[in-house]
C-alpha cells in the first residue's frame, strides 16, 4: 500500500492512525496487569484510615496538586533532594491518584514523618512563619472546619467497591473517629502518611 493512498484517502488514514493507536496502547498498558509490582501493595501498605482519606479529601478539594506533585522520578537529582523514587504499589489504594508534573511547591510523596505536625499546622495557617520565600497562600479556616464523618464513611463504602478493603467496622466507626477532627487536623495526618511505607535512608 502506498504512501500516496493512505495520504489521499481521509477514512482509511483515520482507520490506520486508530489501529496503531489500539496496537500500541495493548503493548504498553497489558503487560502492567500481570505484573506484580505494579498491582500489588508494598510490604505494610494499608489503606488510609479514616482522618487520613478526610484529609486527602481536603487536599484534593482544595488543589494542593496544582503547585505539588507526589512522584518522584529515578533521577539521581530528584532521589537526592527527596528520597527513594516512587514505586507503583505505593499508590494501590489511591482513587484518583495524586502523582502531577506542577512543582510550584515541592513534592510531597515522601513528606510523611519529615516535620512535625505543629510545623505544618504552622505552615498550612501562615506559611511564611516557617519558610520565609514560601509564595503558599495561607489556610487558617482549615483549623475552624469540622470533618463530616458521615461523608467520609460514604466514601469508604465506595472504595469498597473498588476493592479497597475496609472493613465494616472501619466504615461504620468513621464517623464517631472523627468527631472534633477539623479539616487540619485531617490534613496534616494524610501529609504525615505519605511515603512513609518505603524506607528513605541509605
Amino acid at each position: 500500500m502506498s504512501h500516496e493512498k493512505v495520504e489521499t484517502n481521509i477514512g482509511l488514514m483515520i482507520v490506520l492512525i486508530t489501529l496503531v493507536i489500539l496496537v500500541g496502547g495493548l503493548i504498553e498498558i497489558v503487560p502492567l496487569f500481570f505484573m506484580k509490582q505494579t498491582n500489588e501493595p508494598v510490604s505494610g501498605l494499608e489503606p488510609y484510615t479514616s482522618i487520613q482519606l478526610a484529609g486527602r479529601d481536603v487536599y484534593v478539594s482544595n488543589g494542593c496538586y496544582g503547585c505539588h506533585s507526589q512522584m518522584i522520578r529515578p533521577f539521581r537529582a530528584e532521589t537526592e533532594r527527596y528520597g527513594h523514587y516512587s514505586l507503583a504499589g505505593e499508590f494501590i489504594y489511591d482513587r484518583p491518584f495524586q502523582w502531577g508534573s506542577k512543582r510550584t511547591g515541592p513534592d510531597l510523596h515522601r513528606v510523611g514523618g519529615r516535620y512535625s505536625d505543629d510545623w505544618h499546622r504552622l505552615h498550612l495557617t501562615n506559611p511564611r512563619l516557617v519558610v520565609p520565600e514560601s509564595n503558599m497562600p495561607g489556610y487558617p479556616w482549615f483549623n475552624d472546619t469540622p470533618v463530616d464523618g458521615e461523608l467520609v464513611a460514604n466514601k469508604m463504602r465506595a472504595l469498597r467497591l473498588l476493592n479497597t478493603p475496609y472493613t465494616d467496622d472501619d466504615i461504620k466507626n468513621a464517623p464517631s473517629s472523627l468527631e472534633g477532627v477539623t479539616e487540619m487536623d485531617a490534613l496534616i495526618a494524610y501529609l504525615q502518611v505519605l511515603g512513609t511505607h518505603v524506607s528513605t535512608r541509605r
